[in-house]
């Protein structure tokens, strides 16, 4: 499969590509990244044939969303498909008074939450100005999810299933976007949402992985049923299936426990029995799943970005699955790539 491939977007009439850019980076998450920078993957991204490009408000406050519309800005709108996310507002602010944790040199506004109609319709029209693009083709419900609510999760869950549902319902009725979904870190959550309302697609964050496919229990298998979409990022755990089983590796944003230290050594001793890059790998494997269309992949720098495209098409012999499966660390039912 080549990045620049064109997929079914579930039921909606949206060809995406296989490779799509995540925006979270050039939002200076963790530390800065320069405006040459930030240009550079974007275009490099567009050499490439991708041509899907996920953003969101909570991205450096905002940061993201404006260099992602500068980057973009002389491109056929036809040509691509964009995503961004409401559940936040953003709010002018003196940067001594606002909390940027984890951005760093972010846009000088104060986040925040709203899943009201009114907030939701509010976020939408934002985003546009601050892209300076005419349209948005599909939106997210941002972090209704327990990872980043906590104990309010419930009653965060239900407001988005009211205020932003009615809101973002309208504007797909109206044609102004064409998919509306859900975009958390837990599968459960997109489960729980696509059982209540009818969504088009969901972006989920790392719960679908080479180390994690407990999603093939009801989430995904609802999903094929309904015909909606899923995406996938933070594919490689945030961290450890691109960096490998080394010293410092990360899981979900943290220190990798042993037990994940040791299942992914025994994955990469398969991948050098194949010769096959962890992290190509992980990207193949996601896509592989008929109710996923895209990996979504954030870079920092023009040549980590190239290496991702490299590993998407890095050719996996179907024997190096079949292994995987026989050893136990993939599931039985786990689809892999042909």
């Amino acid at each position: 499969m080549k990045p620049s491939d064109k997929r079914k977007f579930g039921r909606v009439e949206l060809q995406v590509t296989p490779f799509a850019f995540g925006t979270a980076p050039v939002g200076n998450i963790f530390r800065p990244i320069e405006e040459a920078t930030s240009e550079a993957m974007i275009e490099c991204a567009w050499d490439a044939g991708v041509r899907f490009y996920d953003t969101a408000p909570m991205y450096g406050h905002g940061l993201a969303e404006l260099r992602t519309g500068y980057g973009l800005r002389w491109e056929n709108r036809d040509d691509y498909v964009l995503s961004s996310k409401v559940g936040r507002i953003l709010k002018p602010k003196r940067r001594s008074e606002i909390n940027f944790e984890p951005w760093n040199n972010a846009a000088a506004n104060e986040m925040i939450f709203d899943y009201s109609y009114d907030g939701t319709m509010r976020s939408f029209e934002d985003s546009l100005q601050r892209l300076a693009l005419e349209r948005l083709d599909i939106i997210f419900i941002h972090d209704i999810d327990v990872f980043t609510r906590g104990d309010e999760q419930p009653e965060v869950f239900r407001q988005a299933m009211d205020g932003c549902w009615k809101a973002l319902s309208r504007l797909r009725d109206e044609g102004v976007v064409k998919a509306i979904g859900v975009g958390v870190n837990e599968w459960e959550v997109c489960h729980e949402a696509l059982t209540q309302r009818d969504f088009d697609c969901f972006l989920l964050a790392g719960r679908y992985t080479l180390l994690e496919q407990e999603s093939l229990d009801s989430f995904l298998p609802l999903c094929q049923e309904r015909n909606a979409a899923v995406i996938v990022g933070g594919g490689f755990n945030s961290g450890i299936l691109a960096t490998g089983a080394i010293e410092g590796a990360k899981y979900n944003y943290a220190p990798a426990p042993e037990e994940i230290l040791t299942r992914v050594r025994d994955i990469e001793a398969v991948c050098a029995e194949y010769d096959v890059p962890l992290p190509a790998a992980a990207m193949q494997f996601v896509v592989a799943h008929p109710s996923i269309p895209s990996f979504v992949a954030g870079t920092r720098t023009v040549e980590q970005l190239n290496r991702n495209l490299e590993w998407f098409s890095h050719p996996i012999p179907a024997d190096f699955w079949s292994t995987l499966k026989t050893k136990g660390f993939l599931r039985e039912d786990a689809p892999t790539p042909a």
